[in-house]
């Protein structure tokens, strides 16, 4: 049995799932500008960034990658793989990642419209699906869509037929029945694309800086669906819904993501640093005692598993780099390595165990699905200073 609470922390909006009385879960409820589409205007081309920076939104500069620019997104006039994008040109591209401090947003015209069992994806070629389905099922929907992927694109609308498209299958797929998941997901295809065709087409009529598609919205009831199908991915069907509780504390639970230290019950505990560049973990033995037998390996095991829970509440996105103690047994550092890709799997934003290096630092990579639970929270100055010990 779990439970999503809906509630507030300080002004924010939230929605938290909890099993066994542990937040599992969490999503603040705010606006964001990520995944929304502009027709937007080249202010500046810089060669050797290969870069233009682009203005959108009336007065939002940020800037997209030469290669991330396609021929069916430009609009001014008449353009070719073999062109280069020059100053003025009218160019329609979604917000791949929000401006954040002195970081500019990052655009791209590979544009992905998301249904809700399927993402199309401007520029993209083939057929994949979600790393999160059971292997059987995912290599059965794969190759379902592939057979009818080449009548999709001789089909597809001229607007695109240059640029192609490729096609993802969501996580939310794992629950259709086998019979019928095919149509149902070509289906969800079809309107995926038929809304692709509607935005590129809006786009040579609408004046520049307009707003195409709007991404996120303050939507709670999109937040609970995300929370229920995270909790239904890990096997738990039985849901209550909550709009307050006595049994939760969401203030004291937010507060604690956001300081840097995490106690651990073996009395280790983690140091977790959010960096510009890169997120660090440390583990330490803390209260643990040192020089038990197995002292290092347990708190370890235990640090893995709480490190994933902290990822996913904090939201940390990029390079993660996690310092586990020493352990003198190669076999114990394998197996922990075993532990933290099984882990990587299990989460619902896409996490990938790169290596461990010779100082016996583990690299992670983690998908950015939106800012951080500290970015989100910035603004406000009471949150801020509760970040230091």
């Amino acid at each position: 049995m779990a439970d999503i609470l809906v509630t507030k922390y300080k002004d924010h909006p939230v929605v938290a799932a909890y099993e066994d009385n542990n937040l599992e879960y969490l999503s603040v409820v705010h606006k964001s500008d990520l995944d929304s589409i502009y027709l937007c205007r080249v202010e500046n081309v810089i060669k050797n960034l290969d870069s233009a920076f682009v203005k959108f939104a009336d007065s939002e500069t940020g800037y997209v990658p030469m290669k991330h620019i396609l021929p069916s997104t430009v609009v001014n006039r008449t353009f070719t793989s073999s062109d280069r994008i020059r100053q003025g040109d009218e160019v329609i591209l979604q917000v791949e990642t929000e401006a954040l401090k002195s970081k500019k947003a990052k655009l791209t015209s590979c544009i992905s419209i998301s249904g809700r069992y399927s993402v199309v994806t401007l520029g993209r070629k083939g057929v994949g699906a979600s790393l999160k389905l059971d292997a059987d099922k995912r290599a059965l929907l794969i190759d379902t869509i592939k057979k009818e992927y080449p009548d999709l694109c001789s089909t597809a609308s001229d607007l695109i037929k240059a640029d192609g498209f490729g096609i993802i299958i969501r996580t939310e797929a794992a629950g259709l029945p086998a019979k019928e998941a095919g149509e149902i997901i070509l289906s969800d295809v079809r309107a995926c694309l038929s809304k692709l065709y509607g935005i590129l087409d809006e786009g040579r009529k609408r004046t520049v800086f307009s707003c195409l598609e709007k991404g996120s919205e303050e939507d709670i009831e999109a937040h609970k669906e995300k929370a229920a199908a995270f909790l239904k991915n890990r096997g738990t069907s039985d849901i209550n819904y909550l709009e307050s509780s006595v049994v939760y504390s969401i203030n004291q639970d937010v507060e604690k993501l956001l300081k840097n230290r995490v106690w651990l019950k073996s009395g280790g505990f983690l140091i977790i640093e959010q960096l510009e560049s890169f997120n660090a973990i440390d583990v330490n033995t803390g209260k643990a005692i040192d020089g038990k037998k197995d002292a290092s390996s347990k708190v370890n095991f235990e640090a893995a598993r709480e490190i994933f829970r902290q990822i996913r509440l904090r939201n940390l996105s990029g390079m993660i780099l996690i310092d586990f103690i020493n352990m003198k047994s190669k076999e114990d550092t394998d197996k922990l390595c075993e532990t933290v890709r099984a882990l990587c799997k299990k989460e619902p934003v896409h996490t990938e165990f790169i290596d461990i290096t010779g100082l016996g630092i583990v690299e992670l990579t983690r998908n950015k699905n939106d800012k951080s639970l500290k970015e989100i929270l910035y603004t406000d100055k009471s949150v801020d200073n509760d970040n230091q010990l």
